[in-house]
């Protein structure tokens, strides 16, 4: 499962209205190689599901990750820090041993 926190909600619902992102989109979530500590995030709006997308909804937010990208965020958190000292959206994953200081990128 992935999880949505409510600043997160509150923050797509948001960038929904003004950028006027219909309900026909969703968030997908991704894992790909990069970064100082070897993994990266990815994240965008999107409507194409592909075969092996696996779908969930928190929060009344619709959440898809490739299948490969679950086995790194299983029980992840999308949240959202704003303010002059805001990280922006970022993940809370219980599945990484080490993250890089600006929270880019994790080992696992």
């Amino acid at each position: 499962m992935l999880f949505v926190a409510e600043s997160a909600k509150n923050k797509i619902d948001e960038l929904r209205s003004t950028k006027e992102i219909g309900t026909e989109h969703f968030i997908r979530v991704g894992v790909t190689s990069g970064g100082c500590s070897g993994l990266t995030y990815n994240m965008d709006f999107d409507t194409d599901l592909k075969e092996n997308d696996q779908v969930f909804e928190d929060n009344g937010v619709k959440i898809v990750t490739d299948l490969k990208s679950f086995l790194y965020l299983c029980n992840t958190t999308l949240e959202f820090s704003g303010g002059l000292n805001g990280k922006g959206f970022y993940f809370e994953n219980p599945n990484a041993s080490r993250t890089c200081g600006c929270g880019e990128s994790f080992s696992v």
